[in-house]
């Protein structure tokens, strides 16, 4: 590498820096919350995630019985359902919350004024970071019923970059345009967890439940409806952090793929072998 090639890096380098440093916020209250003042808490839950998932649960249950948890998931479904209802309500009848979010779908707050509100829309911010971490037990309940065959690439994959995703957007960027995927997940994950919960209730409910590959298809209109809203911070030209955005639409990208894939392959395939 000659000099030329090093300074087209340095510059590169810098160039990133640059960004990096106008792109990410600080604030001292959001900064002091429970798993937001270091990025340690959430690398150990996750890695303790991972390792009973794919290895220690696994081995644990190698040589047992499926555990009978039919009470505990159904608890644990009706108060995650109740919980994402929770954060829906607290955007829409939190006096002043919802028009505040309309009023920065494209640029974010940068007033310093209408902190109370600005304030409230962290707080619901921090709640749905906490529920995705309460989403990762969807796997360890998979673990311990001994269905190995759920825990696929896919589903390890959305919980863990679930998790830090939203972590990283809380303690770094903090914008209210996240509000719009944060609105359509929780609106989707209240069907879920209510479709689970109605699942657990036995056999006698499978009847009932014929719109199972409907919530799939919701899951792929919400990655569909959330590449067009990056998209349209693009083309507007609005003030989102634009190396986050990117990473966004990536991974959004990849999301949708392998969703359209599962369903392609657990619904057309299926219809086609009938």
């Amino acid at each position: 590498m000659d000099s030329n090639d090093y300074s087209v890096v340095n510059e590169a380098h810098q160039q990133i820096l640059h960004l990096l440093k106008k792109e990410l916020k600080s604030d001292k209250v959001i900064d002091s919350w429970v798993f937001m003042s270091s990025p340690w808490p959430i690398t150990l839950i996750l890695l303790i995630y991972l390792a009973f998932i794919l290895k220690i649960g696994p081995e644990f249950m190698k040589n047992r019985e499926p555990f009978s948890i039919k009470n505990v998931m159904l608890l644990y479904n009706l108060m995650q359902t109740i919980f994402n209802g929770y954060l829906l309500a607290y955007v829409f009848i939190t006096p002043g919350l919802p028009t505040y979010i309309w009023n920065h779908t494209c640029q974010p707050d940068q007033s310093g004024t209408k902190t109370h509100i600005k304030q409230e829309f962290h707080t619901i911010s921090w709640y749905f970071v906490l529920s995705k971490i309460v989403d990762l037990f969807d796997t360890v309940f998979f673990v311990l019923r001994k269905k190995q065959s759920h825990v696929s690439f896919l589903h390890v994959y959305h919980h863990v970059n679930m998790v830090i995703t939203c972590y990283v957007h809380l303690r770094f960027i903090k914008s209210e345009q996240a509000a719009f995927g944060g609105v359509i997940n929780s609106f989707i994950h209240v069907i879920m967890y209510l479709y689970y919960f109605l699942a657990a209730l036995g056999p006698h409910m499978q009847k009932h439940l014929w719109w199972k590959k409907y919530l799939t298809g919701i899951q792929i209109v919400q990655f569909i409806l959330n590449i067009i809203y990056l998209l349209g911070l693009y083309a507007f030209d609005c003030n989102y952090p634009k190396l986050f955005l990117f990473y966004m639409l990536a991974d959004i990208i990849l999301f949708l793929y392998m969703f359209l894939k599962f369903y392609n392959n657990t619904y057309n395939i299926k219809n086609k072998s009938q």
